[in-house]
C-alpha cells in the first residue's frame, strides 16, 4: 500500500497523514498500560505521546510509573534526529527475559524534555499495552514501535515495502 492510499477517517478517529513533521509531543489524558509476564509493569495516568507523519503514535510512561526493578540497561543505541539518542531497556524477572523491549531519551532535544526518561514499550516485546481499555496491536515492522488502536488509521510506515514513503 503506498502513501497515497490514504485511509478516511471516521468520527472519532485519527490519520496518521494528518500528524505533523516534525513531530509532536502531546499529553495523554488515558490510563497506559504495559503488561509482561503477567505482571504490570507500567500504569500511568501521567503519560505523552509522540505524533509523527505516517507512524501510529508511542507512548512514553513517567520512570516513576515503571517497574524500575525489572529494567535492565540492554546494548547499543540509536538516534532520532528530533529526540535525541535512545538507549534500550531489556525486561526481566525470574522467569523470562524480553531484549530491548523498551527504550527512553535521557538527554532529549528541548522539544521532548517531557519525555526524559520516560520510558516507551515496543507492543511485540511485551505480552500485552492498553490506551484506556482497549488492548493496543504492534505497529507491522517494529522500528518504530507504534501503538495501533482502532482510533488510528493508516496506512502506516514501517511496514513491508514502505520504507521508500
Amino acid at each position: 500500500m503506498a502513501s497515497r492510499d490514504r485511509i478516511e477517517p471516521q468520527p472519532g478517529q485519527e490519520s496518521v497523514w494528518d500528524y505533523p513533521r516534525p513531530p509532536r509531543l502531546e499529553p495523554v489524558e488515558e490510563r497506559l498500560r504495559v503488561v509482561f509476564d503477567g505482571i504490570t509493569v507500567a500504569d500511568t495516568l501521567r503519560g505523552h505521546r509522540v505524533l509523527e507523519t505516517s507512524h501510529p503514535p508511542v507512548f512514553y510512561f513517567p520512570l516513576a510509573d515503571v517497574r524500575s526493578d525489572l529494567l535492565e540497561p540492554a546494548p547499543g543505541q540509536s538516534l532520532c534526529e528530533f529526540k535525541g539518542v535512545a538507549r534500550y531497556w531489556t525486561l526481566r524477572n525470574d522467569a523470562r527475559a524480553s531484549e530491548r523491549a523498551a527504550w527512553s531519551y535521557p538527554d532529549p532535544t528541548a522539544t521532548f524534555l517531557a519525555i526524559k526518561d520516560a520510558l516507551a514499550f515496543y507492543v511485540s516485546k511485551v505480552d500485552a499495552c492498553y490506551v484506556g481499555e482497549e488492548r493496543v496491536e504492534a505497529q507491522e515492522g517494529d522500528f518504530y514501535g507504534g501503538w495501533v488502536t482502532s482510533r488510528v488509521v493508516g496506512p502506516f510506515k514501517g511496514g513491508p515495502g514502505t520504507w521508500g514513503w
